[in-house]
């Protein structure tokens, strides 16, 4: 039987116009989807005007300008309806989802699904069973002595996954995806004989575990800072009065 980390995978990955999960917005978007380890990926791309401006820093990130997303961009709620539609696409067909950070990719969208299609991301995904497989949260948990930072740059160099050499949401959801692939098959003893389902469930444990521990650590060096436990999904914030 095939493992799960040479099986089909999905991924997917969004650039926005910065870290704020509530209040920033979607300028691009991806879904890339393998059929098999080594197969040919297939990458659907998007792009959006997100009707505010976009920071320098955030352009420096993902190489998406305001003048850029402007004249290419389209408007953003057809954009997110449609990436709703192929996310639950994927999970109905039974593909794991491969997102580097899930809290923060998966929480941006449902936020921009609540402002601009007056839904959310679970609405879409009632009849598709989520199994998200977040590259970040299983390094974390089966190399978690490991010293230094882990961001997708950095799991690619150790892993030994090429780093892509373009900037853009498809670029780091075929990374993100490889990742996974690579993480599965140096843990395979630890991970093999665990389902993505079964993985999914557990994710949620070690990421409640993983933010306990990064808020203790704040706390200790002096700097407390709130580290949200929710995995994969951020709840949405109560509607004012």
């Amino acid at each position: 039987m095939t493992p799960w980390y040479d099986g089909p995978l999905a991924a997917f990955d969004a650039g926005t116009t910065g870290a704020d999960v509530e209040a920033d917005r979607i300028v691009s978007a991806a879904i890339v989807v393998q059929d098999a380890a080594g197969a040919r990926p297939r990458v659907t791309r998007w792009l959006v005007d997100p009707g505010v401006p976009v920071p320098p820093g955030a352009s420096a990130a993902h190489g998406l300008t305001g003048d850029c997303l402007q004249r290419k961009g389209r408007w953003p709620a057809p954009v997110m309806a449609e990436v709703a539609r192929a996310l639950a696409e994927q999970c109905g067909a039974g593909r794991p989802l491969a997102v580097m950070d899930a809290p923060s990719g998966l929480t941006v969208l449902d936020r921009e699904l609540r402002r601009h299609r007056a839904s959310s991301l679970a609405r879409y995904l009632e009849n598709a069973p989520l199994r998200v497989l977040d590259p970040r949260v299983l390094d974390r948990h089966l190399d978690r002595y490991r010293k230094g930072r882990r961001t997708l740059a950095d799991l690619c160099d150790q892993y030994g996954v090429g780093a892509a050499d373009e900037q853009g949401a498809a670029a780091g959801a075929l990374a993100a995806l490889e990742v996974t692939r690579a993480v599965g098959r140096r843990f395979a003893a630890r991970l093999e004989r665990l389902s993505p389902a079964e993985l999914h469930t557990l994710q949620t444990e070690w990421h409640a575990a993983q933010a306990r521990s990064l808020q203790a650590w704040f706390t200790l060096g002096g700097t407390p800072q709130s580290v949200h436990p929710a995995w994969p999904l951020r709840p949405a914030l109560p509607t004012a009065a």
